[in-house]
């Protein structure tokens, strides 16, 4: 296994197979290839991935048994590196000495794009900062797989990756969360969608949500509905095996812009700083400090009574 998951110097054959036909990819300039692989369904790569990866000197991977599935369906023997966030620190010189010396590497993951949710933005920086020409070759991504399909808002989302894995920091990422007037977007494991499931409803309340499981595989699954019910589903006996991504509706009451300004006018005309702070923060929902900030410039400015 080490022989060939190694870079090497030995002659090979730059080539890959498409439903038995073998295909020549065109040379490779040196540099860092950025290359989104399949996230399930192997047939999702594209192409000019297949070309970049057939012709390039070394593969960069997180897993090599993952990439290695990949590559040997495609007839690839270009060797492979381990790169993850356990050896980034050591791996990542030994790359940009290939790269320095006019080599082609390609950056995977195990499925989808590459820096998100996954190692690879620090070597990167440092290809780009070297001077090293770095090429992105986009394709397959779970979170826009799951934007597509779930029927929720897209004009404006935020990706989250994975919520923290201890249920306090996890509830207090999602409060900090809850006023972004955007659909969140989040990824999760089988063995802990229960729980942030019931964390996300006790934090959110009823926003319409969905639960994307197995993207592009055999068993596929999206599931729709409020988070409440989604909660109340996955606390029982439901399918738990597999990747998830939760999409998440924007808060409703986001809709219309607050008037914090017009608020705070009203209530410094017959209230103290204080008690005006304390009564809209109550009334918007909004941050006591910023309130307290916005209230103490118009009482500054405008000649409202101080607290």
């Amino acid at each position: 296994m080490r022989a060939r998951d190694q870079a090497t110097t030995s002659p090979r054959t730059a080539r890959y197979v498409i439903d038995g036909r073998p295909v020549d990819p065109p040379a490779l300039a040196g540099g860092l290839y950025i290359v989104a692989t399949p996230i399930g369904n192997l047939r999702d790569i594209t192409l000019r991935a297949l070309d970049v990866l057939a012709a390039t000197d070394l593969i960069a991977c997180e897993d090599t048994r993952i990439t290695r599935r990949l590559i040997d369906h495609y007839g690839i023997t270009t060797p492979l590196t381990p790169y993850h966030e356990h050896n980034a620190a050591a791996a990542r010189p030994k790359l940009l000495t290939r790269l320095a010396a006019g080599a082609s590497l390609a950056l995977v993951s195990d499925a989808g794009t590459p820096l998100i949710s996954d190692p690879g933005f620090k070597l990167v920086r440092a290809a780009r900062d070297a001077g090293h020409t770095v090429t992105a070759l986009p394709g397959p991504s779970a979170a826009l797989a799951a934007l597509s399909t779930c029927g929720l808002p897209t004009d404006r989302f935020f990706f989250e990756g994975f919520l923290p894995s201890k249920p306090l920091q996890r509830r207090a990422r999602i409060a900090e969360l809850k006023r972004l007037p955007a659909t969140l977007v989040l990824y999760e494991g089988g063995s802990r969608v229960a729980a942030c499931l019931a964390d996300l409803a006790a934090e959110l309340g009823p926003r319409a949500a969905a639960l994307c499981r197995e993207l592009t595989k055999l068993h596929e699954e999206v599931r729709r509905g409020d988070l409440n019910a989604l909660a109340a589903h996955y606390a029982g006996d439901a399918e738990t095996r597999g990747e998830f991504v939760i999409v998440v509706a924007p808060p409703e009451q986001l809709a219309e812009p607050i008037d914090i300004d017009m608020l705070l006018r009203d209530a410094l005309g017959r209230l103290s700083v204080k008690e005006a702070v304390a009564e809209i923060a109550a009334v918007t929902g909004q941050p006591r400090r910023e309130v307290y900030q916005r209230a103490l410039a118009l009482s500054k400015d405008e000649g409202f009574r101080d607290a």
